[in-house]
């Protein structure tokens, strides 16, 4: 029950989450039996799509950015989905971003016609690139002397290039303290007529390690003035470099981006229990959830086998509250066809390929049998999205996605 009180509270309050320390959540999940007829045409692991969580999640997110006076470049990775993109358009979004030049061709053949590929560019598929740039707006990501050469030599039709700048995530990009450098990669790509500095682009990543409000704040605060303090020194040369920065964390939470032209957040399309732990997130937003069929009982040491492993979720893991127990979700209720708070402290204590093993109470034993199924949350979405390459909605609907 204390686990239950814990999480109830958290659920209503945004960024709760760092204030109990003890809590590390990795994936909720819940149970219900076979004599719903929700699950009637379930056989497998199933990813679950809430829609009207997730447009509500489109929804806000658009308003977020239009109350701050920033264009809205959602990423499309977490969902990878033409219906889902849809649903962006009808918002009136009408420019995206992805990961991968794979990608960008998947979303081009639904019809947009404006994509940023927010990831190194790879010069090894020039042919891709040259088929993109000959039917889209193309922007490539470049941070290196090297890349810039094999495209001027290589492309056919014009692109638009960002400089990826390192904003504190250090996973990759250029120092935006070494304006020698970033004048120098300017000045080469000015040489060239088929490439175009279209602007500066970060990625807080860090803020996924932020624990409420103002950790995230802070991370906001410190990596906006490394890109605006690099703005500033090329403005003379190049005032009409944009600002694009993006993550789901800051952008879920700041009302204000001084100096910024675009957003790219993408993962608050569904949220998952990872951006609810950062504080992104209310426990009623997360949009996913996977349901999974148990498989085998062990009531000698109070254990369900679910068809479910680490094929489906990878193998995020946390503590319990005892700060000892590595666990990787947490046992729910499934009530009225979707999915709610945890009822005691039951959870998954490991998984393998395609097992999944939950420790449950006595009463969750007794409860259910071999053939009911379990919905899980995952901690993080795009991971389970991309493992399961589709998604059932609550009114029985089957998206198809990249």
């Amino acid at each position: 029950m204390k686990s239950w009180v814990l999480l109830l509270g958290l659920s209503g309050h945004i960024g709760k989450a760092s204030q109990h320390s003890n809590v590390h959540t990795s994936i909720f999940l819940f149970i219900c039996t076979m004599n719903d007829s929700f699950f009637d045409t379930l056989i497998e692991p199933t990813l679950l799509l809430d829609e009207q969580r997730c447009r509500q999640n489109i929804k806000a997110m658009y308003a977020r950015a239009k109350n701050a006076g920033v264009s809205f470049r959602p990423h499309f990775k977490t969902h990878q989905s033409h219906e889902v993109g849809r649903w962006f358009r009808e918002e009136g979004v009408d420019k995206i971003t992805v990961s991968s030049l794979r990608m960008a061709e998947y979303f081009a053949a639904d019809g947009w016609a404006d994509i940023t590929v927010a990831f190194p560019v790879n010069i090894r598929e020039i042919n891709r690139i040259n088929d993109l740039a000959s039917k889209i707006k193309l922007n490539v990501l470049i941070e290196n002397e090297r890349s810039i050469q094999y495209l001027a030599q290589h492309l056919l039709h014009p692109i638009g290039a960002f400089l990826k700048i390192d904003i504190g995530y250090h996973r990759t990009g250029l120092d935006p303290k070494d304006e020698h450098q970033i004048s120098s990669l300017l000045k080469t790509i000015d040489h060239y007529d088929k490439i175009k500095a279209v602007g500066l682009l970060g990625h807080a990543g860090h803020s996924y390690k932020a624990r409420g409000k103002a950790a995230i704040h802070k991370i906001h605060k410190e990596s906006l003035a490394l890109i605006r303090s690099l703005k500033e020194k090329l403005q003379t040369d190049y005032p009409e470099l944009l600002i694009s920065v993006g993550d789901t964390p800051t952008c879920s939470w700041e009302q204000h981006f001084p100096q910024v032209d675009e957003i790219r957040p993408g993962n608050f399309v569904f949220y998952d229990l990872a951006q609810w732990r950062i504080g992104s997130c209310r426990f009623d937003q997360i949009a996913v959830a996977m349901a999974c069929p148990i498989v085998a009982k062990h009531p000698d040491r109070q254990q369900l086998v679910i068809y479910g492993g680490g094929v489906h979720f990878a193998k995020d893991q946390s503590k319990l509250l005892d700060g000892k127990t590595t666990y990787y979700g947490h046992v729910v209720p499934f009530q009225k066809g979707n999915w709610g708070l945890p009822n005691g402290q039951n959870y998954i204590a490991s998984l393998s390929q395609e097992h999944g093993i939950v420790q449950v109470q006595a009463d969750i034993m007794n409860q259910y049998q071999v053939g009911d199924f379990i919905t899980i949350l995952p901690i993080h979405s795009c991971m389970a999205a991309n493992a399961m390459k589709s998604y059932r909605t609550l009114d029985g609907k089957i998206l198809s996605r990249l």
